[in-house]
């Protein structure tokens, strides 16, 4: 990858936004935000979970929603709409982040934009001194992901990532229960993401509408032409904008799973496999895949399917734990070899302040303690990461026959149930007749966590970045 395309671009109006904020405030306020001052916010990106952060910050005491961002105009009306009738003041509507980044009374920037933008934005953002919360997945790539970290830390900023399962007592309970050891050693941490998504199509390329600033809206990504299967949602199925259900919907149920595992941060080995089945249309990222990560006595193991399917102990999108003396499923314990479900064992956790996830940010705002954050920025790069794993490993794969399928992963008796249920599920559930398909079959990845890097295997460690779009660039770091 040429560094020119990475390197830090900090110039004009950026630059002049770079550090020296005072914590808590502004560059030019220069105080702590007490505990009665109102926060003034701007939420970026307003379709989809945009309504969401809209409806969230509006209602809150003490916070005021002062600008929204959009790259698309036609997404103002509605918002400004929104914010009016709960909070009775009317926001500043901008398309370019820059324009708020440079206004010194906003304190904070929520970021519900196409996964491309989110670790820049953040980044920009906490180097203009401003707080952050960023939505899942806070990174396209693992590198920007890093650097988002990074940019909290060196500009001392509050930064929370949207996986809100982590305000919720329930699975905080059942991570601390984990790790007791109650139920004996964790075997498999297991997410599903079954959530049906129909054929997207194919949209003819052409103009973007006068309302939308396309090149805005492409900001890092390389230029494509527009497409209406771009904007708005379906982005999420092409690789240079989303990465797919597993770092959409998925990502919630990556978290959970990472987070139930007691120990290592990130896997030794990562495989994946899968593909896009049962239609042909212009998306690009797999609708069925099984990722396996070894993390040592325990496994992770993740499925997505994306066509019609049924249940699997009970859930669709949620998690299963596999412990030595039996398996939790449905928030109940499930003793091996019995269908008889008993309670949880009980446990005590503490949850960081603040009403839910939103409430949660706006808590710490104010503390200015990380530490008080459910979801901090380096739980969420993590968990984001592993995600663009699997991702590394699918893509950097090869088709394959499903004649082969049953030797894909190996030996590994959890890994062949888990493709066996996936081989019915695409005949039984969806009529799919498997002879003359092909799947694809993921490189088996070592990692090395401490580095961030693939272990000899510089063709994953390529996808570990992306070739940036001056003057939308992540830096190589933070100097």
């Amino acid at each position: 990858m040429a560094r020119s395309t990475r390197r830090t671009f900090l110039t004009g109006s950026m630059a002049a936004i770079g550090a020296g904020f005072a914590i808590g405030g502004t560059k030019a306020s220069g105080r702590i935000l007490g505990a009665n001052d109102t926060i003034n916010l701007a939420v970026a990106g307003l379709n989809g979970r945009g309504g969401a952060h809209v409806g969230e910050f509006s209602g809150m005491e003490g916070v005021r929603i002062t600008h929204l961002v959009d790259p698309d105009i036609r997404t103002f009306d509605k918002r400004v709409k929104q914010v009016s009738d709960r909070s009775g003041n009317s926001p500043k509507t901008v398309q370019d982040i820059r324009q708020v980044l440079d206004d010194p009374d906003v304190h904070a920037v929520s970021i519900a934009t196409p996964n491309h933008w989110h670790s820049l934005m953040a980044v920009w953002a906490c180097q203009a001194g401003k707080d952050v919360y960023v939505e899942k997945p806070c990174s396209h790539n693992i590198h920007e992901g890093r650097v988002a970290v990074e940019a909290a830390r060196k500009y001392d900023r509050i930064v929370q990532h949207g996986t809100q399962s982590r305000s919720s007592r329930s699975w905080a309970e059942l991570a601390e229960l984990s790790r007791s050891g109650k139920y004996g050693p964790l075997l498999v941490s297991r997410a599903l993401c079954y959530k049906p998504r129909n054929s997207i199509g194919f949209k003819p390329t052409g103009p973007a509408p006068s309302e939308v600033d396309f090149s805005l809206w492409l900001g890092p990504a390389q230029d494509h032409p527009f497409h209406e299967n771009l904007v708005h949602y379906n982005w999420h199925w092409f690789w240079d904008f989303g990465n797919g259900d597993i770092g959409n919907q998925g990502v919630h149920q990556m978290d959970i799973a990472r987070w139930m595992i007691p120990g290592p941060t990130y896997p030794t080995r990562v495989v994946s496999l899968g593909g896009r089945f049962g239609y042909e249309d212009q998306g690009e990222t797999p609708n069925t895949q099984i990722t396996v990560m070894d993390y040592g006595d325990t496994q992770l193991v993740f499925e997505v399917r994306g066509l019609e399917t049924g249940e699997y102990r009970g859930e669709k999108v949620g998690n299963i734990l596999h412990f030595e003396e039996g398996t939790v499923a449905g928030g109940k314990f499930y003793p091996k070899g019995s269908d008889e479900a008993e309670p949880l064992v009980e446990v005590e956790v503490e949850r960081g302040p603040g009403d839910g996830h939103f409430g949660n940010f706006i808590a710490a705002v104010r503390s200015r303690k990380k530490e008080d954050l459910n979801a901090e920025i380096l739980e969420g790069h993590v968990s984001s990461a592993l995600c663009h794993l699997a991702n590394l490993s699918y893509r950097v794969g090869e088709p394959r026959s499903f004649d082969t399928v049953d030797e894909a992963l190996g030996t590994d008796d959890v890994a062949r149930e888990t493709v066996g249920r996936m081989c019915e599920h695409l005949k039984d559930d969806n009529g799919l007749s498997l002879d003359g398909m092909q799947y694809r079959l993921g490189r088996n990845l070592r990692f090395d966590g401490d580095a961030e890097r693939f272990i000899n295997d510089p063709q994953a460690d390529e996808l570990l970045s992306r070739d940036y779009r001056a003057p939308f660039v992540v830096p190589e770091t933070l100097a």
